[in-house]
């Protein structure tokens, strides 16, 4: 009876550590730091910044524009290279985030 009990405790901790050892594991990450990032989120990142530069030089255009800063000529000269090089990025931006929405639904993961 002993014995019995001896090795049940025995299975009992081989159970325990086969189901804890993923948990007990240190991850080992390719890279830890973290400025450190993929090209994918680089380029997008690049896209982000260029975008957002984009849209403030519109904004500084129309207000200079209301303000009478900038006049109507030079206004209709400046807007409309703005406008473009704002909208070809922002399909940019959107073209990349339907690519990476529909590579994670291939992969059957959540899309975020």
């Amino acid at each position: 009876m002993g014995w019995a009990l001896a090795v049940g405790a025995m299975l009992a901790v081989a159970a325990v550590v086969f189901v804890a050892r993923p948990f007990l594991r240190d991850p080992s990450p390719a890279s830890d730091r973290l400025d450190e990032l993929a090209p994918e989120a680089r380029k997008r990142l690049a896209l982000a910044e260029e975008r957002d530069r984009a849209l403030a030089a519109l904004k500084e255009l129309e207000f200079d524009h209301r303000t009478g800063k900038v006049s109507d000529e030079d206004y209709r000269a400046q807007v409309g290279p703005l406008r473009r090089r704002a909208a070809e990025v922002l399909r940019a931006l959107e073209g990349r985030e339907k690519a990476q929405h529909e590579r994670v639904a291939d992969r059957g993961e959540r899309v975020p």
